[in-house]
This record gives structure tokens, sequence and C-alpha cells, in this order.
């Protein structure tokens, strides 16, 4: 796909994060949580944005498939299809912490080509498509220059991803040697490293919609962004500055 038609289709995801901010911030502090069968929060307003942002995508690209958190859909392996998580960290949202995520993600035969996360609480918005850059509300964003573990900001995931994911001894090493090392969840974290303030991140036990923005933003924010070999159909990131990526997977790959 040309530069200029996936800058289209990036306004056409600004358009759905719009719906999507329009149905989750007046809920913000007032909102019902539930349970889903796999353990997970859901709300009102989950639901209701995703159905926006699916109006919103349906209409102007009828011919594009979509995969969202709440309401599934087909993955097509061989085309394209928009990847969208309506509130990523709605454990934050329902507590009434302004720290949630609208994700949303363009996939063509396979990769992420172009991304949205959007922080509604905050008014701030990173966009990016490959070959076009990252920018954070119009404005162009780089990750961090930091190269040295020991004086850069790192971030991780909940701990007990980490667990899940069979890898407590990364959380564990991590935890010893990074002395900077802050618990920036979700996407929130994902876009501190857009920004540069985080100088890289490890995440784990994510699904396809809690990855496939940051994948192709951080690349396009002149960063690197590492998928770890998947474990139970869930993936893991390390992703932000080049060099400090290169030391958190040399951590990684110790023996446990």
């Amino acid at each position: 796909m040309s530069k200029r038609g996936l800058e289209d289709l990036a306004a056409v995801a600004c358009a759905a994060a719009d719906r999507a901010r329009a149905e989750v911030l007046p809920r913000f502090r007032d909102v019902a949580i539930e349970i889903k069968s796999d353990g997970s929060p859901v709300t009102e307003a989950d639901r209701a944005a995703e159905r926006a942002m699916r109006e919103t995508l349906r209409e102007a690209t009828p011919d594009i498939a979509l995969v969202g958190e709440e309401f599934g859909g087909e993955i097509e392996a061989s085309g394209r299809h928009w990847v969208l998580d309506p509130i990523d960290g709605t454990i934050a949202f329902s507590r009434g912490i302004p720290l949630f995520a609208t994700l949303l993600a363009l996939v063509e035969e396979g990769e992420p080509v172009l991304g949205v996360i959007d922080l509604p609480a905050l008014g701030e918005r990173y966009v990016g498509w490959k070959g076009g850059g990252c920018r954070r509300n119009g404005v162009p964003t780089r990750v961090s220059e930091d190269r040295d573990l020991a004086s850069a900001i790192v971030s991780h995931g909940d701990p007990f991803t980490f667990e899940r994911f069979g890898r407590r001894d990364v959380f564990e090493r991590m935890a010893q040697r990074i002395p900077l090392l802050r618990g920036y969840t979700d996407a929130f974290g994902h876009a501190l490293v857009l920004g540069g303030g985080v100088g890289a991140m490890v995440d784990l036990d994510l699904n396809l919609w809690d990855a496939a923005a940051t994948q192709v933003l951080v690349p396009e924010a002149g960063g690197r962004c590492v998928s770890l070999p998947p474990r139970g159909g869930k993936i893991g990131l390390v992703l932000g500055a080049a060099p400090l990526v290169e030391a958190l997977l040399a951590l990684v790959d110790e023996p446990a």
C-alpha cells in the first residue's frame, strides 16, 4: 500500500478513536465493572466504544475485516484487518485512574503497518504508519537516546503477567539489576516509550490487540520492538531504544 493510502487510513483510524473517546470519557469514574469468563474486567464503556469504532471503520473501509477484544472477528491471514481494543487498561479505567488507552492497528499479511495509541483522559494520541514516522498530537516523537540500563527508566507490565508467561525469572533479574525500574503498565507504558521518557519496556502475556499498534509505532519512532517466542497464544514484547532492548534481550536469554 502506498504511503498516501496509509495516511488516509490513519485519518479513518483517528476518526474511530474520536468515536471511542466520545463513549469512554462521559463514563469515566461513573461505570460498573463486570468480570468476563477469562477473569479479565470489562465495562459498558468497553462495549459501547468498540461498537462505535466498528461502525466508523465499517462505513469508511467496508473491505477491511475487523478483530476486536470485546466482539471478536476473523483474522485475515492473507489480507488486511483492523485490530482494536476500546479500552486497554480497563482496571485503571474502572478505578478512576486516567492511564488507560484506546488501541487501533491495521495489519497486512500478518504485519502491523499502521497504529494508534490514544490516551483519552490525558488528551494525547500517538499515530504512525510504516514509512510515515510517529507523531504525538501531530508533533514527531522519538524514543529515548539512553544506552545504559543503569541510568535509563525501564518499565514493565504487571508482575503476574511474567508469571503467566512463564518468565518470572526475567522480572526478578530486572528488579535486581535496573535501578530505575518502574511499573508503567499497559499501553500507557508503551506510549511513554514512544515519547522518549521511558527508555524501554518489557511487556508479556499480551493479545494481538495489545501489541499490534506498538509493533509499528516503535520502529517509526526510531526504536526497536522485538517479539519474544509466543507462549500459550500470548505475545511478549521488548521495546524501546535499540541499545536498551539489546541489553534487555541478553537479560531475557540468561538461563533461569
